[in-house]
């Protein structure tokens, strides 16, 4: 890749490695220059500009991002489109995060364009929930050094994958000694049912038993309830753990069971028992576990409810990072450490964008027919708008109708959407954006306005504006281009919402982005899909045409 100062003759389909202004607007770093952006950069009185030229053996940096994404994919993850040489991995489910270690290492090491980075591994993650970014540094890769990436990551199996959760019935063993309280043991009981239930599984009734702190009668609960298919044992003492030959740990060897490894390097969380009978883990939980507060155990627990083996060299492991943060302010009692510890953040995870299909125009300048039912190629014309729509990440769909509502809404039948209509359609394009954007959910980050009449939008294009919507790096609204220049879908941040929804008359929400030129991402496309839009006869028999030649 060439890299520096270009002259503007040579500048065309280089990328602007900084933002320029010029009189009547500016071009953002990572534009691909056209023509037509050179002409009027030598308008502006420029010369060159510093730009990064792409050669025979170069990826650019979407496409080599999406290469070693793609390889990265285990079950249970997707990808994001790429942008800006970024593509994000997510969860589509419940489960534990499986990361072979090693090979990040090495993918790391391969060269610096091309870097990886996840969650901790054994992460316990939801759906959507982010798990990696694989970003390439500068505008294109050598192509080796992404196939040397790509060979990694697919090496023996996949690089990372989420274990989902299983619905296993959970059996807990409380044991009592004279004088304590009732309200410990049910708090123990309510604090152990509530980590169970969160991943999935179940602790009923009948699988708690209470008993003396005793070995004979801890013993003969450990029968109980494996014979009452109890497929996780956790047993809670009276007195902490405190040596393989303790009671707990005898009992467990008495019923049949094999002690496995005793403590871990996690705090709260030490005195913490592993041992298994026939196949069936069996805990001895420490102290901590009364509270809901995360320690040592949790790890545990989630790796068995992923199904995956904890063997005692795994507990023995866990000693990075094994100091967990509500310990971050001792020597203080451990109660005010935990009033006084900075909360957890959310992990981060995808956005929720909506998508909102306004197909309630009367088409007036299509004369007599309805251009939303105009036939394109075998149907009707929003039909392909609103299939691509729902091909893409964006969810939910809303659908506002006006104009021949019954008729649209027949044409577009049995899609999973919403339909919204719009009595004060001929009100004009303001009066339906007002009433879709209303009824998306209250927890969507953004939506992107879809218009009916552009069939060739296609779900790539709504999925590379999703990718690049990041409202903290200023990228709030994202609109596609295709060379140089803007056209539709627009993906807008919440927070223009009641802004658009003021908007009056037959026009959209574009002067928004006039004055917010700061917070607009463009998007470059690689097809006129995002700028053709058939609101005339001459239109519609020029598409067709073109796609019969």
């Amino acid at each position: 890749m060439k890299f520096g100062p270009t002259p503007l003759d040579e500048a065309t389909g280089a990328i602007l490695a900084h933002s320029v202004r010029l009189p009547k607007g500016s071009f953002k770093k990572g534009r691909v220059l056209t023509a037509e952006d050179v002409e009027a950069l030598r308008a502006a009185g420029r010369e060159s500009v510093v730009a990064a030229r792409i050669e025979a053996d170069d990826i650019g940096e979407d496409e080599a991002a999406s290469r070693v994404a793609a390889a990265c994919l285990g079950a249970n993850i997707e990808t994001s489109a790429a942008f800006t040489g970024r593509c994000n991995l997510f969860a589509t489910g419940s489960g534990v995060l499986v990361v072979d270690r090693a090979r990040i290492d090495r993918i790391n090491l391969v060269d610096e364009a091309v870097t990886i980075a996840t969650v901790p591994p054994f992460a316990l993650v939801g759906p959507r929930d982010m798990l990696a970014t694989i970003k390439v540094i500068p505008f294109a890769a050598p192509r080796g050094v992404v196939e040397a990436c790509e060979a990694i990551a697919r090496e023996g199996g996949p690089l990372m994958r989420v274990a989902p959760l299983a619905a296993l019935r959970a059996g807990l063993i409380l044991t009592a000694s004279p004088g304590m309280k009732a309200s410990i043991l049910e708090r123990t009981v309510e604090a152990t049912r509530d980590r169970v239930q969160a991943l999935g599984g179940s602790l009923p009734d009948d699988g708690v038993i209470r008993c003396g702190h005793d070995e004979a009668e801890v013993a003969a609960a450990i029968r109980t309830l494996l014979d009452r298919d109890t497929r996780i044992l956790m047993i809670s003492g009276a007195s902490a753990i405190v040596d393989r030959r303790d009671v707990i740990p005898a009992a467990i060897v008495a019923a049949g069971g094999v002690i496995d490894h005793f403590g871990m390097p996690v705090d709260p969380g030490n005195l913490m028992l592993m041992a298994h009978h026939d196949g069936v883990p069996v805990l001895g939980l420490p102290g901590c576990a009364r509270s809901p507060k995360l320690n040592g155990f949790d790890w545990i627990l989630e790796r068995l409810y992923a199904g995956l083996p904890v063997e005692r060299e795994d507990i023995m492991r866990m000693g990075a990072g094994g100091l967990l943060k509500e310990i971050a302010s001792r020597p203080l009692p451990r109660a005010e450490a935990v009033q006084r510890a900075e909360p957890a953040m959310a992990p981060a995870r995808a956005p929720r964008i909506g998508a909102l299909v306004l197909a309630a125009g009367q088409s007036r300048r299509m004369g007599p027919v309805n251009k939303l039912l105009a036939d394109v190629h075998g149907k009707p014309m929003t039909a392909h708008v609103l299939d691509a729509v729902l091909a893409s990440k964006a969810r939910p769909v809303v659908v506002v109708l006006g104009h021949e509502a019954d008729r649209v809404e027949r044409a577009l039948a049995g899609r999973p959407v919403t339909f919204m209509r719009n009595p004060d359609y001929a009100g004009g394009l303001s009066t339906s954006l007002k009433r879709g954007l209303a009824a998306l959910p209250d927890d969507v980050d953004g939506a992107v306005v879809v218009l009916g009449d552009m069939p060739d939008v296609q779900a790539a294009h709504i999925d590379k504006l999703i990718a690049a919507y990041d409202p903290v790096e200023g990228r709030a609204i994202c609109v596609p281009t295709f060379n140089g220049k803007r056209g539709n879908p627009v993906l807008w941040d919440r927070r223009f919402f009641r802004a658009m929804g003021e908007v009056a008359g037959d026009v959209g929400a574009r002067h928004l982005i006039g004055e917010s030129a700061d917070l607009v991402c463009e998007v470059p496309v690689s097809d006129p899909g995002v700028l053709i839009d058939l609101d005339t006869p001459e239109a519609l028999a020029a598409h067709a045409a073109t796609r019969s030649a």
